[in-house]
């Protein structure tokens, strides 16, 4: 019975590794529309998130910028002639940013942003409910800015960033049709419940606030260059307290199972977490007084993923390690905005996303593929210091095959996996008033 609860601890412990998956560039709706692209372009309060330095460029003495997206996903999993599709909730990140200048030199700022936060519904039932059945992960990041001018040319900036978050996550503590517990459902059932989990487990908790910091340097070659260098430091949450449910299909499975179920509801757990630190290179480069062209780089560290351990307690529930060695993973990024008038600016963007999640530890609750971007934008300024940003974002998951060790004691050196895919559409608005 001891090496059974391991194995549904084994199972239990996956729900950070969705980590690729949530880490979401929606900061700026002018940003998405030109691809991503936003380290050289000098946004004013928006540039909080991408490079604290250009905060000081932004126009008038005041200005104030919100906005929102909505992210519809779908993700599919297929084995030979099994197929299944995700039912994902629509995703809802948003940003709020306040800016005022000092002087001339200098400018402060507060930020509310969610950097890092998703949504993955693959049901109840699916064939790999006993990996994941559905994740909900959240954070919210605030962010105090300061950003100082030293020379026409020259400037830099930076933000302390304060972030919480929760997450919810539901996974089956028994395969689909009962897995090593079928010939006993069976016999007592008959095929009653071949098609689903008899019994799940809910995990959910929250981060303790966590501390890191924003760094950037903006620099003007000349009239037509500049150069935008961003520094976002790793961060860690840290759960504690996480609280376990259990639940069954039916009170007469509940009462086949109940005490055979290892007691993750009798007890808590914690664990951590490492938001990777990101560095990101740009160029922009102004063509002509019309044309503007954006296009950078981005290294994201996901190599301080090499593990996820859960510890739990009472001493009774064994603690989990469970292995990731994430890789880094590089973005590539390039963006268009051109003003056709003084009110109406176009904008264009393309980008690739590598993924850190190496084949042999696939996971589904990780669709963790590398991601091929394009966008659109436009802004209109209907009235004076009003701006309306919109912007469309199709994101395509390249194709990928993958598996994952699937503990089980009566099948040693098990695996689960299968080929997936995934894409998703993006509209976005935001609002921009400048006094």
């Amino acid at each position: 019975m001891k090496k059974s609860i391991i194995v549904l601890l084994l199972s239990v412990i996956t729900f950070f590794s969705y980590a690729e998956g949530y880490q979401v560039n929606l900061q700026s709706v002018r940003q998405t529309g030109m691809g991503h692209t936003g380290v050289s372009l000098g946004l004013g309060v928006e540039s909080m998130h991408f490079n604290p330095a250009g905060l000081i460029f932004m126009k008038g003495r005041m200005q104030f910028s919100g906005g929102f997206s909505a992210i519809f996903s779908k993700n599919k999993y297929s084995q030979g002639n099994l197929s299944w599709n995700t039912n994902n909730p629509v995703g809802t990140p948003f940003y709020m940013y306040a800016g005022f200048k000092v002087n001339d030199n200098l400018a402060l700022g507060l930020s509310v942003t969610t950097p890092y936060g998703s949504s993955l519904n693959w049901g109840k039932n699916w064939y790999g409910a006993h990996l994941v059945q559905d994740i909900k992960l959240q954070s919210f990041f605030y962010q105090p800015t300061v950003s100082y001018k030293i020379s026409d040319n020259l400037s830099v900036g930076g933000g302390l960033m304060i972030s919480y978050g929760k997450f919810d996550l539901n996974k089956g503590l028994i395969e689909r049709g009962g897995g090593m517990y079928k010939p006993a459902l069976n016999g007592a059932f008959g095929n009653k419940y071949d098609d689903v989990v008899p019994a799940s487990v809910n995990l959910n908790g929250s981060a303790k606030v966590a501390f890191g910091y924003n760094l950037g340097v903006l620099y003007k070659v000349n009239e037509k260059f500049t150069l935008g260098l961003n520094y976002r430091s790793e961060m860690k949450m840290k759960v504690e307290g996480g609280k376990a449910n259990l639940s069954y299909v039916s009170d007469e499975i509940k009462a086949v199972f109940s005490g055979k179920m290892p007691p993750l509801d009798k007890g808590e757990f914690s664990s951590e977490l490492p938001l990777p630190a990101n560095t990101t290179l740009g160029l922009s480069y102004k063509a002509t007084d019309r044309l503007l062209i954006a296009a950078e780089v981005q290294l994201v560290e996901w190599s301080a993923y090499k593990e996820l351990k859960f510890d739990f307690s009472p001493a009774a529930l064994p603690d989990v390690v469970s292995k990731k060695n994430y890789k880094n993973s590089l973005a590539y990024r390039l963006g268009f905005e051109y003003k056709t008038t003084e009110r109406l600016d176009l904008r264009a963007g393309i980008y690739y996303d590598e993924s850190p999640v190496q084949t042999d530890l696939y996971n589904p609750e990780t669709p963790g593929m590398d991601k091929l971007g394009i966008s659109f934008g436009a802004s209109f300024s209907p009235i004076k210091n009003l701006t309306v940003d919109f912007a469309l974002l199709y994101i395509h998951g390249m194709k990928v095959k993958g598996s994952t060790p699937d503990p089980n004691p009566v099948v040693p050196n098990r695996s689960f996996g299968g080929t997936y895919t995934s894409q998703g559409v993006i509209p976005s608005i935001g609002l921009t008033y400048t006094l």
